[in-house]
């Protein structure tokens, strides 16, 4: 913008000049050469008037050429008399048409083709015919000044331009600064800093966008903010019936069965707790902390936590990791939800029997998560979305995984198993790093 003001500009501000200085320069030029054309003028009728009284006299042509040789000098036009006879006094003249008409008392001027300007004033008293007085100027002579005059009018066209260049560049600076201060807001809103307001500057039209994007990040933070405490409520809910379930749980008969049940409404009750902080604390906190964790030993855990599960439905559930951590940068509590949800939709979604395999690879700059099993697999050209998993479920619990990869830098991959069923890669960023929102 700041650019296409200043091109604007200038290219304004020159033709104003042009349809500006030009004239005036044509008009120096023509006011310069009527000034030596009258100043020429007047020398010839004083020397006429002189050249009467002398070429009456008997030695008439040596008085006159006399007054002919003072007549010229350096700088000064070429000043000749030519007689009736056709004699020259002074620099060399050639009778033309224009002599003859002026030798009939007719004094003028006018421009012979090669240029200058001539002025003839005839001699009036003259024996033997009227003599005339031939001044020629150059064009040196006829515009002389005028190129002092046309680099005066040139530096004030520059001092202008330059002048009008400086204001639109002020101008420009003052809009396009507006422009970038309003782009920063939007940037900060949409990494999630809905704190971020715009303060109205610039032109009518940029302080209008302001006011309505800082009325527009009222009302995402106002519907945000609806919605975390929405989810807060519902996940608070759920505590009383978790409650009943550890109470259930603790009067079993059977302490083993007592404890793996009390241990999955354990983590039941964890899940619920950490909806209820994640829903109420502040949109930003967290966003630019540095967060890694353990994939091989996150996988590990979740895989010893469902094996029970899956031996009293006779799945198969391996599980193959590098002996080395594999740091990824992702939350621990949001890896393991991942891959509860991976797991969880094995059982879900194949029939009991139906084994699974996990396996950790470590990449050059990230770690993946691959799980197959040996159930049906995806239809064929089917990818799971959120709010469509094409198994008749909401679909959240991949959406999990989709989102954990992505905030980590990664991506999920949805294929078919080489043996049949599922095969799901999720690829998490390598290293720790502040997390994207």
């Amino acid at each position: 913008m700041r650019r296409s003001i200043l091109l604007l500009t200038a290219a304004t501000t020159a033709l104003v000049l042009a349809a500006l200085l030009v004239p005036l320069s044509l008009l120096a030029r023509s006011h310069a050469a009527d000034r030596a054309t009258a100043d020429a003028t007047a020398r010839a009728h004083s020397l006429a008037a002189g050249l009467g009284g002398a070429l009456a006299e008997t030695s008439g042509r040596r008085s006159a050429a006399t007054l002919v040789a003072s007549a010229n000098g350096p700088g000064l036009p070429r000043t000749s008399v030519i007689l009736a006879d056709g004699t020259v006094l002074g620099p060399a003249a050639s009778v033309t048409d224009a002599v003859r008409l002026a030798r009939y008392g007719r004094a003028f001027a006018y421009e012979p083709p090669g240029g200058g300007r001539t002025v003839l004033v005839p001699v009036q008293g003259v024996a033997g015919g009227a003599a005339v007085v031939h001044v020629a100027l150059t064009s040196g002579q006829l515009y002389a000044g005028t190129l002092a005059s046309s680099l005066a009018f040139a530096g004030i066209g520059a001092g202008l331009m330059l002048l009008g260049l400086l204001f639109a560049d002020r101008l420009g600076s003052r809009l396009v600064g507006s422009a970038r201060r309003l782009a920063a807001v939007a940037d900060r809103l949409a990494g999630g800093d809905l704190t971020a307001r715009a303060e109205p500057s610039g032109p009518p039209e940029l302080r209008l966008v302001a006011r309505q994007l800082n009325h527009l990040a009222e009302r995402i933070h106002g519907f945000l903010t609806a919605e975390r405490e929405n989810a807060a409520d519902l996940a608070h809910r759920l505590r009383t019936p978790v409650a009943a379930l550890r109470l259930d749980a603790e009067g079993l008969r059977d302490p083993a069965e007592a404890e793996r049940i009390a241990a999955g409404v354990a983590a039941l009750e964890r899940g619920v707790d950490e909806v209820i902080r994640t829903a109420r604390k502040p949109l930003r906190e967290g966003a630019a902390q540095a967060v890694s964790a353990d994939l091989a030993a996150v996988v590990r855990e979740r895989a010893d936590f469902w094996r029970p599960l899956a031996e009293d439905q006779g799945r198969a559930l391996d599980f193959a990791a590098p002996p080395s951590p594999v740091v990824v940068r992702a939350d621990g509590a949001e890896l393991a939800a991942a891959v509860d949800a991976l797991i969880g939709n094995v059982f879900d979604h194949t029939p009991e029997g139906a084994g699974m395999r996990l396996s950790v690879v470590r990449g050059e700059e990230d770690g993946r998560l691959v799980i197959e099993d040996d159930g049906p697999g995806f239809p064929h050209g089917h990818v799971p979305e959120r709010g469509n998993s094409g198994g008749g479920s909401t679909g959240l619990g991949l959406d999990i995984v989709r989102r954990a990869a992505r905030e980590s830098g990664g991506a999920v991959e949805f294929v078919s198993a080489p043996g049949g069923g599922a095969r799901i890669t999720a690829t998490f960023g390598g290293g720790a790093g502040p997390r994207c929102h």
